[in-house]
């Protein structure tokens, strides 16, 4: 790891890519803590994810989002982040500088086929909007933020995570 004076593993992709699962396994296998950007939102305001965007909307919860990863200040972390958290720039500038980006990339279909009730999971959606579209529209950010893209396609989490060990030893 290389970015600034803290040394964290950022995960950003789609909902439903597993960035909370192999987010775990990953800290216990490099020796990090980990840490969910989406249960930090939640603490930080007493509400459910959904619950915000009932409350303020898709535009108010970018904005409470990128707010709370903005101000995330840990070292020796694995983040998992929401899925929107790269519609904040803010956000996105904070991380880059703590740590190293990882996109798991997963293909479409697999997106599609983990995903359950979008409006249960908390999905930044905007009105009428679908899955594919939200993917295409995400997709080309993911891919600018990361400094690592890893693609999970039918990847077991062991092997996606022995890989990034790998990778991130390296840098």
């Amino acid at each position: 790891m290389k970015n600034g004076n803290k040394h964290n593993i950022i995960l950003i992709g789609m909902p439903g890519a597993g960035k909370s699962t192999v987010g775990v396994v990953l800290a216990k296998r490099m020796g990090y803590r980990f840490l969910d950007s989406d249960l930090v939102i939640q603490e930080r305001t007493g509400k459910l994810l959904y619950q915000l965007m009932e409350i303020h909307g898709l535009e108010g919860f970018l904005k409470i989002e990128n707010q709370v990863n903005a101000s995330l200040d840990c070292d020796g972390y694995v983040i998992a982040t929401g899925g929107s958290v790269v519609y904040g720039r803010e956000a996105m500038d904070h991380l880059k500088d703590i740590g190293t980006i990882v996109y798991l990339k997963l293909p479409y279909r697999g997106i599609e086929e983990r995903l359950g009730d979008l409006n249960a999971r908390g999905v930044a959606l905007k009105p009428n909007q679908t899955l594919l579209s939200l993917y295409e529209e995400r997709c080309p950010l993911y891919e600018q933020y990361a400094d690592v893209v890893m693609e999970c396609g039918a990847k077991q989490v062991r092997t996606v995570v022995e890989e990034l060990a790998k990778i991130l030893k390296q840098e």
